[in-house]
């Protein structure tokens, strides 16, 4: 991952990633006994479901940002058959699982190609990976006006040089490179998924910009996150396009 991460500010507001989560756990067929991999498990919410589909499984919980795995951990303190642990999905290094769910997660890798390596190498023969993330147009419109507002000479002694730490990839190049890496089945689809989030400028400061806030002093960013929204049509809405994936080991 190419920044930090407040894991309860992203557990609070983080409804429409948990939504679209779910949606996604209804793609993965389970018996109820596997070992699951959930690759960039955030604060935990859509772990929390997969874990409901494991009664005598077990997950594996990974994610980059130790603050993630705190709210995590928080979140599932009673749960016994669930493992956390901080890595990086390029270096990842688990047992073999049956089955890997993703959400939210792979556009914040810029190694595509190296990504589904480690995925492939962590999946048993025969195992199944899911996964949603931005894809090609990915909240487009409004990282557009963001990046007009960082032109401005009062954000550019922060803000100069900036750039956008996403890979929103499409879904054809996804598939040959899940095939290179070693997948024998691989299905991709973009899929348009508007939203309007809960607090906006909360939203959009941590989940969307987060990368941006931190260059900034923090006496600067609500100011910063401001001059944003005022560019964008009300209610605010996040042009999201997901990049949906299926494939087989």
């Amino acid at each position: 991952m190419s920044r930090s991460w407040d894991g309860r500010t992203y557990d609070r507001v983080g409804t429409p990633q948990a939504e679209w989560g779910r949606a996604v756990l209804d793609r993965l067929p389970l018996r109820g006994d596997e070992t699951v991999l959930d690759a960039g498990c955030g604060s935990g919410r859509v772990t929390e479901m997969l874990l409901e589909r494991l009664p005598e499984g077990r997950v594996i919980a990974v994610d980059g940002s130790a603050s993630m795995i705190e709210a995590a951990r928080e979140r599932l303190a009673d749960r016994a058959n669930v493992e956390f642990l901080v890595q990086d999905l390029l270096a990842l290094d688990v047992p073999p699982v049956d089955a890997i769910l993703s959400t939210a997660t792979f556009h914040w890798i810029l190694d595509h190609e190296r990504l589904f390596q480690r995925l492939h190498a962590a999946l048993r023969p025969g195992g199944r990976l899911v996964a949603q993330c931005g894809g090609k147009g990915n909240i487009a419109r409004v990282l557009a006006r963001a990046e007009a507002v960082m032109r401005e000479p009062r954000w550019q002694p922060w803000l100069d040089g900036y750039v956008d730490p996403h890979r929103f990839a499409d879904a054809p190049e996804t598939e040959t490179l899940l095939r290179a890496a070693g997948f024998a089945e691989a299905a991709c689809w973009l899929q348009a998924a508007p939203v309007n989030p809960p607090e906006p400028p909360v939203f959009l400061g941590s989940v969307i910009l987060g990368v941006a806030m931190e260059r900034l002093p923090e006496d600067q960013r609500d100011a910063f996150i401001a001059e944003v929204l005022a560019g964008l049509p009300e209610p605010f809405e996040a042009d999201y396009v997901r990049l949906n994936v299926d494939a087989v080991a």
